[in-house]
């Protein structure tokens, strides 16, 4: 009797642990699981620019390889002042004729401080000789320099690069990632892989995932997979239907093309347990989605891969 008993609680606290257990972890079980992952280039910890579809900012990537490093001003960022900026009323000074400048004259001047200056007798009144006989021969040195290196140095700025005409001394702009024209073919390949990598999902299909996104989102949504198998979970998308969506930006940097899309889609999103009971979503209801997917190829052509995913505020 009390055998029977023990196997009945323990059957039904496994019951339990598998209704229960995915449940409180997979709210959002589609691919990305509701996360924002990936990388986007130079632009991977800027925010895309809002659109018709995504009127307000995005999230920030939870999940990238791409190093984290200051975000780019004009996109999202507020620009950072100029640090130690030089007063205003004091000119330019040539870094080298300062110090060789400064190093003649404080070697005088320690002299003169160090009881050969003018209250060292006789010999003091000869080291303020050759003290002056130093400074005019240092003045004349100066001259000569500021004549020599002003003439090498005329028409270029600090870095050594042509100054723009009428700006002397002015900073040259800011290399800028080349526009991309993104094509009606193009956005269709867009819609198409938002529809096949939902297909790849629900059929656990990861060769076809490898296919259609980068290594680095492969790998995600490996890893989410093998976690939801891992709890005796399978997560069901079905009934994908593409709603609306548009260009954010499109850009080319180091001869790959990026494409950054608004999209808005709707789907059904379940996820059953080992016994095929749903503890999650609905069978019946959709959900709607909006995200901003980033695609990325080579300059020269070729397939979009899918590159980010990130969730829409």
């Amino acid at each position: 009797m009390k055998s029977r008993l023990l196997r009945s609680t323990l059957h039904a606290l496994l019951a339990a642990s598998l209704l229960a257990g995915p449940l409180a972890i997979q709210a959002d079980a589609r691919p990305g699981q509701g996360g924002s992952m990936g990388s986007r280039g130079s632009r991977t910890w800027s925010a895309p620019p809002v659109t018709r579809t995504t009127p307000y900012s995005t999230a920030p990537m939870d999940r990238s390889i791409t190093p984290r490093t200051a975000p780019t001003p004009g996109y999202g960022a507020p620009q950072m002042g100029t640090p130690f900026a030089r007063p205003m009323g004091y000119p330019n000074r040539h870094p080298f004729l300062t110090g060789l400048a400064g190093g003649f004259l404080g070697a005088g001047l320690f002299g003169m401080l160090s009881g050969h200056g003018f209250m060292g007798g006789m010999h003091g009144f000869f080291s303020f000789l050759g003290l002056l006989v130093q400074i005019g021969l240092v003045v004349m040195l100066v001259l000569w320099l500021i004549r020599r290196f002003g003439r090498s140095s005329q028409g270029t700025n600090g870095f050594g690069m042509s100054s723009p005409r009428g700006m002397p001394g002015a900073a040259p702009a800011s290399p800028t990632p080349s526009p991309v024209q993104i094509t009606t073919a193009d956005y269709q390949s867009f819609q198409q892989t938002l529809m096949d990598i939902q297909s790849a999902w629900n059929q656990q299909n990861i060769p076809a995932m490898q296919q259609m996104a980068t290594p680095e989102m492969a790998s995600y949504f490996n890893e989410q997979l093998a976690t939801l198998a891992s709890q005796g979970a399978r997560n069901v998308v079905s009934d994908v239907r593409f709603l609306q969506g548009d260009l954010a930006e499109a850009w080319r940097e180091n001869n790959m093309d990026y494409a950054s899309v608004a999209m808005r889609y709707s789907l059904i999103d379940l996820t059953t347990n080992a016994t095929g009971q749903v503890i999650d979503g609905s069978s019946t209801t959709p959900v709607t989605i909006t995200e901003v997917w980033t695609f990325v190829r080579p300059s020269r052509g070729g397939r979009w891969l899918l590159s980010a995913i990130q969730q829409a505020r």
